[in-house]
């Protein structure tokens, strides 16, 4: 079976806006090739030593979305409708199209993820994979899928550095919008005695039971299908929400039902030009900002009870 390929090439400054648009048209059929920032990442990735001179080697102005449309959807109606959504965004492009045998693209994006070591102990690594753990670190195997939470994103990334230094042995965590399920696995390879994530997305719930237990922690994770935390009983010392500024600021009144008096409440998934909303309802609530972390524009925060 072949599939219409779109490939739409961006400038970088582009992309977060140009992914956006495109994910209205196949929310689960794109990947973006952007190496802008590669040799910021390249210390990052475990095997550094495996990377291939000619991605070093590649065009960091501009970035790739590819799209895939399957035999029964006209990709003349798709192109047509990404023109008129650049345009009006102001966004210069230019737009290939092609035809791809359906077991290409479906594996074609395996090559752009790498072993990624994330704080001081952990490697994020996907399946396919073989990856020989250093003395101290903590191999969690993640695949991309049909879930927001690779480890690859800043925002992740910046809530498993806080997350690391909060974590302490047989401690409980609850992880709302928990996503494919990454950021409670973590806390449970770091020690965690238990863990419950919450999310709107009942496709996530699933993955994030498939991801627990192919990590070998299936049985000390829990995973509820419910808006924020209404459906979540007891008190957690960690409280993480990797998700956006707005629903984070509705979240934080709520905090003290399920935040042990001194824990940790971890938030990601800010913006920059949006973390003084969040510092500032976090004062309003009675908790101080105890550590602040940046990177690409996005911010994560870790608060206390003042």
């Amino acid at each position: 079976m072949q599939y219409s390929e779109i490939r739409i090439r961006v400038r970088t400054q582009d992309v977060d806006t140009a992914g956006a648009i495109a994910g209205l048209v196949v929310p689960y059929g794109f990947y973006i090739e952007d190496y802008s920032d590669i040799e910021e990442l390249a210390p990052q990735i475990a095997h550094i030593d495996l990377i291939e001179q000619e991605l070093l080697e590649r065009d960091r102005t501009h970035a790739v979305i590819h799209l895939y449309i399957s035999p029964d959807e006209n990709p003349a109606e798709a192109v047509s409708f990404l023109r008129e959504r650049f345009d009006a965004a102001g966004i210069s492009y230019t737009v290939q199209t092609d035809l791809v045998d359906e077991e290409d693209w479906a594996t074609a994006w395996k090559k752009y993820y790498f072993p990624t070591k994330i704080g001081e102990r952990l490697v994020i690594c996907p399946s396919w994979e073989s990856y020989a753990p250093a003395p101290g670190e903590t191999v969690l195997t993640m695949d991309p899928g049909m879930a927001f939470g690779t480890g690859t994103h800043e925002t992740t990334r910046l809530c498993i550095q806080l997350l690391e230094e909060a974590v302490t042995p047989g401690m409980d965590l609850l992880d709302i919008g928990t996503g494919s399920g990454i950021l409670a696995i973590a806390a449970l390879l770091f020690g965690a005695r238990a863990a419950v994530g919450v999310d709107i997305d009942e496709v996530a719930v699933r993955v994030a039971r498939e991801n627990a237990k192919a990590n070998g922690v299936g049985g000390r994770a829990r995973f509820i299908a419910g808006d924020l935390a209404a459906k979540v009983d007891g008190v957690f010392p960690v409280v993480t929400a990797n998700i956006v500024a707005d629903v984070i600021i509705r979240l934080i009144p709520d905090l003290g039902r399920f935040l042990t008096e001194g824990g940790a409440f971890i938030a990601s998934g800010i913006i920059d030009a949006r973390e003084r909303d969040v510092t500032s309802a976090l004062e309003a609530a009675g908790y101080r900002v105890e550590k602040r972390c940046e990177s690409g524009g996005w911010v994560a925060l870790l608060a206390r009870q003042a």
